[in-house]
């Protein structure tokens, strides 16, 4: 094993579909628990291959909150509250500050 994959971290990569019926990949750095409500913290998937040296693109990560059907089907949705919203910011802003991601 190389020094560097000791500190390439691997997080497992979900495929969302949006409404048009796209597929988008997204790396999951984080569940958070807050207040009985679960919420993913993704970023955009980057294969290696297709990123060039010279670019530095900021992405930015993705926060949706984990919310179920009368089936119990699970889906993910976009947090409309903004109180929630703040709430559930400042939890993923803490876990960085920790520097646990």
């Amino acid at each position: 094993m190389h020094d560097d994959e000791l500190f390439e971290e691997e997080y497992p990569v979900l495929i969302l579909i949006d409404e048009d019926g796209v597929e988008h990949q997204f790396e999951l750095l984080a569940e958070l628990e807050i207040e009985s409500d679960t919420y993913r913290v993704l970023l955009p998937f980057v294969d290696e291959e297709d990123v060039v040296d010279d670019e530095e693109e900021e992405l930015e990560v993705v926060i949706l909150k984990v919310i179920f059907d009368e089936d119990g089907n699970e889906f993910l949705s976009d947090i409309e509250d903004d109180e929630e919203w703040e709430k559930v910011a400042d939890a993923w802003q803490e876990l960085v500050d920790m520097e646990e991601i």
